[in-house]
């Protein structure tokens, strides 16, 4: 499943075909969504919050959601179909194998672009202010909770609490409040790293404890499926610690 960073650098892709105010030619593909609702339309902006990319129109929105195996291709086709495809004059844009939605109305009223940990708009305090209400869950399934941390995966959740030092089987109401604003800082900060690792192309070596069998400092690190999702979960029982 793509996180944040994969969709953010989507959308910088798709940015530098400049397609604001270019028109739909065609619209292809197996969506059972009105196709022709987006014939002829011409792109406003393209969007990002979390794990979902938006192509803005003058009154509504689509929203690709790429779920656990879906794909783009730009300027490409695969051999099969796609769930949708736009054709623009000059440039194509294919999305596989993903959930496809309409959005109406303003988009703020959908979306909480404070709640997106790679979005300018971020607010840390609301993060931390939010976690007051979930005392009583895994701290492995609120870093995944898109309404707390839109963008962040199962990657950057087994990352961020190895590089803080918190187990992921702490509730959070357990967890010292300097720790939980560490946490919600290396929500973030990984992500960015994330970003720029991804691009380099580099992204796995830099892992400390997802997939890994021993951590940076020969501890074994344990594999197991965690949380309310059951969402593979790498630790380390020595440098996280569990209060």
């Amino acid at each position: 499943m793509p996180e944040g960073p994969s969709i953010v650098i989507l959308k910088e892709l798709v940015n530098e075909l400049h397609l604001e105010g270019n028109e739909i030619k065609e619209v292809t593909g197996n969506t059972k969504l009105d196709k022709d609702r987006l014939l002829h339309q011409k792109v406003v902006e393209f969007k990002s919050w979390g794990k979902h990319f938006l192509i803005c129109f003058e009154d509504f929105v689509l929203r690709v959601h790429f779920m656990l195996f879906g794909s783009y291709k730009i300027n490409e086709q695969k051999e099969t179909p796609p769930r949708i495809g736009l054709i623009f004059k000059h440039d194509e844009l294919n999305f596989y194998a993903c959930s496809l939605k309409f959005i109406e109305g303003d988009l703020e009223k959908t979306y909480d672009f404070e709640a997106d940990v790679m979005a300018d708009e971020w607010n840390p305090k609301k993060a931390i202010k939010k976690l007051a209400d979930h005392q009583e869950e895994l701290v492995c399934d609120v870093l995944l909770d898109q309404q707390i941390f839109s963008g962040v995966g199962n990657i950057i959740k087994n990352e961020v609490l190895y590089r803080i030092g918190v187990s992921p089987l702490n509730k959070v109401g357990q967890i010292p409040a300097k720790k939980l604003a560490e946490m919600v800082s290396e929500a973030r900060n990984y992500s960015f790293d994330f970003l720029r690792w991804k691009k380099e192309y580099t992204l796995k070596k830099h892992w400390l404890a997802h997939t890994k069998k021993t951590c940076p400092k020969g501890h074994p690190i344990i594999k197991e499926y965690l949380g309310k999702t059951k969402r593979r979960t790498f630790y380390c029982t020595v440098c996280q610690k569990r209060y």
